[in-house]
């Protein structure tokens, strides 16, 4: 992939973007904090997380008849654009002395509306550019540079708000994404568009298309749960940090920054797996994240903590690669970018839905509870995921033995 010539253009843009959504782990729930009101800090710290991401769901349907069909690289541009400019408006509002915990939430909603497509247009382009064999690898690279980010940007964002304020991070975010939207347009040429035919059809399809055929289906109810069970974590763990570890944007930060050395080793490991059958190894990386929380929700002691949160981004990191690598050889070319959108829109839908479950959550049963419940429901969805997969193999191969079992037995009849 880093061979690729149109793919090696996008580093630069994909390297920044990412930095500054690393960044924004920490600074839009800090931000959403500040401005809310006390009492109520982590419904609104909740609400401002999902709309960072929720919004991109209802674009996978309400565009779909409009971007189905487009090439890979216009749907990320569109989706950087909107980011810029909707990112963008959140300092100019801060600046201008209008800027309040609903119009930073209905600002960060608007800047996530072509969420799903832009990750389309993403994976979208690695299979138009790369040979299957080499799918795998390509998506692990684009995973490993957020995970990368994630090591950086919570660092980083630590500081700039010690100096700045958060406000100051959410305006670098708009800008690497500015970036990236011009990276988009001069880095690929226009012939790797679909040509205009191929653009109609119903923004339901790509939903239709995953109804259609049980394993996608399987595929994504297991992410939806997956990612639904990691929304409150997101809410949570700022939450407990305030309260029980000391109200440090540091401490914070430290826990992310964990997660990303973890998952940078898990992403380059990720992009050795494509000999590996990645059903199997998928569920294991689902059991294996909730024992990896199982300390934070026990009230392990902080290092402790740490370490295991470590684990679980090193286990982490390869879900999307290897779910994405299952999805890219389900489909073709035609109908690529609206599976993978609605896909997306599934996986957005999942992780703010669980985000504002989290605030409820956190308010009835506290923080710490709160993630160690999450723990144990991966664990059954995990297992539940293991035991469908354990029948289905088992059928299958049940049925192929009756295969090759019947034709012995004509063959029989007939020399009798």
């Amino acid at each position: 992939m880093v061979r690729h010539r149109i793919l090696r253009r996008l580093f630069p843009g994909f390297v920044l973007s990412y930095l500054g959504d690393g960044m924004s782990l920490v600074a839009v729930s800090w931000l959403a904090i500040q401005l809310a009101p006390q009492e109520n800090k982590a419904t609104w710290a909740a609400a401002a997380i999902a709309a960072y991401t929720l919004p991109g769901a209802l674009g996978s349907v309400l565009f779909g008849r409009w971007l189905s069909g487009r090439g890979g690289a216009q749907l990320a541009a569109w989706d950087a654009v909107l980011r810029t400019v909707m990112l963008a408006l959140i300092p100019v509002a801060h600046l201008a002395g209008v800027l309040d915990i609903w119009l930073y939430t209905v600002l960060l909603g608007l800047s996530a509306l072509l969420r799903s497509w832009g990750s389309a247009g993403r994976f979208t382009l690695v299979a138009e550019l790369l040979p299957p064999e080499h799918r795998l690898a390509g998506n692990a690279l684009i995973g490993l540079l957020a995970e990368a980010a994630i090591l950086i940007g919570p660092a980083l964002a630590a500081v700039i708000i010690g100096l700045g304020g958060p406000v100051v991070v959410i305006a670098i975010d708009a800008a690497t994404f500015a970036v990236l939207a011009i990276t988009y347009l001069l880095g690929v040429p226009k012939a790797a568009r679909a040509p205009f035919g191929a653009r109609r059809s119903s923004g339901l399809a790509g939903f239709a298309a995953i109804a259609r055929d049980r394993g996608m289906l399987g595929l994504s109810i297991l992410t939806f749960g997956f990612f639904f069970l990691y929304g409150p974590i997101l809410v949570a763990l700022p939450v407990h940090v305030e309260e029980t570890l000391g109200d440090s944007a540091g401490t914070l930060a430290a826990f992310w920054v964990v997660f990303g050395i973890g998952a940078i080793v898990g992403g380059v490991v990720a992009g050795y797996l494509r000999r590996w059958r990645l059903w199997p190894v998928t569920i294991t990386i689902v059991l294996a994240w909730g024992v990896a929380l199982l300390p934070l929700g026990a009230g392990a002691p902080t290092g402790v903590a740490l370490v295991m949160f470590a684990v679980g981004g090193l286990v982490w990191a390869p879900f999307p690669a290897t779910t994405m690598a299952l999805l890219q050889a389900q489909t073709e070319g035609g109908t690529r970018a609206q599976v993978i959108a609605a896909y997306s829109g599934i996986a957005t839908l999942s992780v703010p839905l669980g985000t504002l479950a989290g605030g409820p959550m956190i308010t009835s049963f506290g923080a710490q509870p709160t993630i160690l419940g999450c723990a144990g429901l991966t664990l059954a969805l995990g297992s539940v995921a293991a035991v469908v997969a354990i029948g289905r193999a088992g059928r299958q191969s049940g049925s192929r033995v009756a295969a090759e079992f019947r034709p012995s037995m004509e063959s029989a009849d007939s020399g009798t």
